[in-house]
């Protein structure tokens, strides 16, 4: 999966670099981003965040001085093998709405739109970071 910079197309995945992690959701319009918990949820107590809708403003935290970009999800060709409609995939996400259970290394933003787009709760972000402490560990 590659990221660009460009509008998206309802069942798009899409992020917000919000520094030093991203923040993910499921587009579906301006008015629409579904989301488990808000982009600035680092900081909350894991309970309280669930899945829900905001406008575009919202998931970009532009209430901070900070410019931030919504980025697009562009998939590879293995990817759109498995990728579902994007009907089907904001119906899936839709029908989360209100789930609770977030849990930052197993049931965060990523594995929640990757199990909306894929079916597969996934998140790349903590596979990477799982990989480069096992090689530490490894003494690589």
């Amino acid at each position: 999966m590659e990221w660009v910079v460009k509008e998206p197309n309802p069942g798009d995945i899409v992020r917000v670099n919000m520094g030093i992690y991203h923040h993910y959701g499921i587009f579906e319009s301006d008015d629409c981003i579904i989301q488990f918990g808000l982009p600035n949820n680092v900081s909350c107590d894991p309970t309280t965040i669930e899945v829900l809708t905001s406008d575009v403003n919202v998931f970009l935290g532009t209430a901070s001085e900070t410019l931030r970009f919504l980025e697009v999800a562009e998939y590879s060709h293995e990817e759109l093998k498995t990728k579902r409609k994007p009907n089907d995939i904001i119906a899936y996400a839709k029908a989360k709405l209100g789930m609770r259970g977030y849990d930052i290394l197993h049931n965060n933003c990523e594995h929640f739109v990757n199990d909306c787009a894929f079916g597969v709760s996934h998140s790349s972000f903590i596979s990477s970071v799982r990989e480069k402490i096992k090689n530490k560990l490894k003494g690589k």
